[in-house]
């Protein structure tokens, strides 16, 4: 009798003490899909990691992979001129509004797409590098394959909306990661925010830049269908990490999704503290003060 007397109590103090791990969970995300990759590759967090979704614009990453590789080996040029085809110049929006039978630098195609993420300039580059837009498109999925990238499939080298175009968390992830570590002049595109064509001035505004997250590397995806997508590249004592954001509901939220997520990697591989967190029913000192002098 003693003994279930002292299980049974046992079992009572069990379900009364909250979980040690609750304050460890991580933040909520908005997002249908997100992935964040720690230094290591170990997964820190995933959300739908491997669900298909549209890409939108972070195929443009494929893009830029195959434009870094031709500059590696010698089979393009940065400073040699491309000139724009009319399929290049009437391509969907969003555009640099290239005109038909212009020459343009290949430098300038590069910070069209990574910066601008024009699809005009996406288009263009596409072209001088696979003769034709369906042989570039045919190299991008052959690149996939060689890359492990079995979710993935591409139908334009811009992201505008194709059925046939997927991709998913897992994969985008991979393909930003050695983006990045293949190509290292990818690194500035990605991180660049400005650039001049014909006295224009071409800027995007990412909150991530500016705020104490280490993000140096980013590409913006954009359509109905997909919502609005993030590929992160953070950088916290001299370790990368990679995130990935698809299916925002909206672009600030894409952003908010993508500070937490870092701030969470963050904390879980010790690089950065946890806030502490105030006493339930207790005041901090700071406003206990500010209430002591309100009038």
């Amino acid at each position: 009798m003693f003994r279930v007397a002292v299980a049974l109590l046992l079992c009572v103090l069990a379900l009364s003490i909250p979980p040690a791990a609750a304050d460890a969970q991580p933040p909520r995300f908005s997002a249908e899909a997100v992935l964040l990759i720690d230094p290591d590759g170990r997964v820190i967090y995933a959300k739908n990691a491997d669900n298909e979704r549209a890409p939108a614009s972070l195929v443009k990453l494929m893009t830029l992979y195959l434009a870094c590789e031709d500059l590696d080996a010698g089979r393009a040029d940065v400073d040699e001129m491309v000139t724009v085809s009319r399929h290049a110049a009437t391509v969907g929006r969003y555009r640099m509004g290239l005109r038909a039978g212009e020459e343009v630098p290949v430098r300038v195609l590069l910070e069209g797409v990574a910066i601008a993420s024009a699809n005009d300039a996406a288009t263009a580059l596409a072209e001088r590098l696979g003769g034709d837009e369906p042989t570039f498109v045919a190299r991008m999925n052959d690149k996939a394959r060689e890359l492990g990238l079995t979710g993935t499939r591409f139908a334009n080298p811009h992201g505008l909306p194709d059925a046939i175009q997927r991709s998913n968390a897992r994969d985008l992830a991979a393909l930003t990661g050695r983006l990045i570590q293949d190509y290292p002049m990818s690194r500035p595109l990605l991180g660049g925010q400005t650039f001049i064509y014909r006295g224009r001035v071409y800027a995007r505004h990412i909150p991530l830049f500016s705020d104490p997250g280490g993000v140096q590397a980013l590409k913006t995806g954009f359509t109905q269908e997909a919502g609005y997508n993030l590929a992160v590249s953070a950088w916290r004592g001299g370790q990368q990490f990679l995130m990935i954001v698809l299916g925002a509901r909206t672009r600030a939220l894409s952003f908010l999704d993508a500070k937490k997520l870092l701030h969470y990697g963050f904390v879980e591989t010790g690089l950065e503290p946890e806030a502490v967190k105030p006493a339930p029913g207790r005041k901090s000192v700071r406003t206990r003060r500010a209430t002591a002098t309100r009038p």
